[in-house]
């Protein structure tokens, strides 16, 4: 699970870093041992169970059972201590949502597709999607509701929880919405960038010694998430990942939605091969139709897809050879054509140098159009914890359910 933002850590008084960190592991499903924990924190057994200490004593982490070991005494399994206890969360497309329960450790349960018009505003668009998630919370017990997640198609700010100047979300621009979500559900919430939803959310899923990889996510518009060290990434301001505006020759000088002209996002986008297709006289109005017609082998869009794939593998060689990632995911609906997955793989391994495409794996997301949904679950769980790790100095013995009481209406 990526880290605790600063404004939410403990203070001093409160829990140990390490103690974040453990729980932050166990919730995410990288560890469920102390063995384990020690094996990814790099710290000693002694110190581990220090840690893990703390966490049972407060209700936030359990012990039980065992697990088969390798020798000596069987492991006791570490889970969250509230199992039932679980977030809502919705990943935002032009059209429709996909929302669901996620579950700690990032299992997904009441999944579905609701529409979604994000052109209508925040003003507009959030209540009704507030009344679709309140309902899952409902036939899940809403008394066990945690907190609740939002992925975004835009940049957004962590710190503040808005939307931040989209190309794409008229109206949205600096709009609160994390605090939106807090006064509704009256639970901590989490909003963050689409690709960076979708890299959490297939992380938990992937295999533990896949710690560096990178998450694209091919739609109307690309985006790429970066985990390292088994953390998602952010940079410096926030914008690690942001791939789509990378200029390349193949795009010469065409204008792009970010003001800027021969981008990536041009040639190789869904509202690129759109545009393309049309140009050629096809009659596509959606990237949905663009899909359509490549899974139906028509020659324009195949040639079209293909060409995108390999303006897209062209841009992400550079960052492969300079990252040396164990995997490269794809996802969005372009990932669902073979012609385009095929191309990106292939140019990834004619630029990229032989040692670091030796292991690379290179393959669709597993979670498919759901690895947002656990990504933004994820995240809004991690913000629970966070409330959670708060009270580690006060007197109570269990983990308080902090947060404002729901808003009326």
């Amino acid at each position: 699970m990526t880290e605790i933002s600063a404004r939410n850590r403990p203070s001093a008084k409160g829990a140990s870093p390490l103690a974040v960190r453990v729980l932050e592991l166990v919730a995410s499903g990288q560890a469920s041992s102390r063995a384990e924990l020690a094996a990814l924190l790099g710290a000693a057994p002694s110190t581990i169970s220090v840690a893990v200490g703390q966490l049972v004593e407060r209700g936030l982490i359990a012990e039980e059972g065992t697990q088969s070991s390798t020798g000596g005494r069987p492991r006791k399994v570490l889970r969250l201590g509230g199992t039932d206890e679980f977030a809502v969360a919705a990943d935002l497309g032009g059209r429709h949502a996909r929302i669901g329960v996620v579950l700690p450790g990032g299992r997904l349960g009441e999944v579905s597709t609701v529409p979604f018009v994000i052109a209508d505003g925040p003003e507009e668009a959030l209540p009704r999607l507030a009344e679709a998630l309140e309902a899952l919370a409902e036939e899940r017990g809403r008394d066990r509701l945690r907190a609740v997640g939002l992925s975004l198609p835009g940049p957004v700010d962590i710190e503040s929880g808005a939307v931040v100047l989209p190309s794409r979300m008229p109206g949205w621009n600096r709009f609160p919405v994390a605090a939106w979500l807090e006064d509704r559900f009256g639970v901590p919430s989490a909003v963050d960038n689409d690709a960076n939803c979708m890299a959490m959310g297939e992380h938990t899923v992937r295999p533990a010694e896949h710690r560096q990889s990178i998450m694209v996510k091919m739609g109307s518009a690309i985006g790429a998430g970066v985990i390292v060290d088994g953390r998602l990434y952010r940079g410096a301001t926030g914008a690690a990942g942001d791939i789509t505006h990378i200029r390349i020759d193949g795009a010469a000088d065409i204008p792009c939605s970010c003001g800027k002209t021969g981008c990536l996002e041009t040639v190789a986008s869904g509202a690129a091969l759109v545009r393309i297709l049309r140009e050629r006289g096809a009659d596509v109005g959606s990237i949905e139709d663009v899909v359509r017609l490549a899974v139906d082998a028509d020659p324009e869009a195949t040639g079209a897809v293909r060409r995108a794939g390999e303006h897209l593998g062209q841009v992400l060689a550079a960052n492969v050879n300079f990252f040396n990632p164990d995997a490269v995911y794809l996802g969005g609906i372009l990932s669902t054509l073979e012609p385009f997955v095929a191309a990106v793989r292939s140019q990834l391994y004619e630029s990229c140098h032989p040692l670091v495409t030796e292991h690379l794996t290179i393959e669709r997301a597993r979670l498919g159009a759901d690895a947002g949904v656990v990504g933004a679950g994820q995240f809004a769980l991690q913000q629970g914890m966070a409330h959670a790790v708060r009270d580690f100095g006060g007197t109570g013995s269990g983990a308080a359910r902090p947060g404002r009481p729901p808003r009326t209406r």
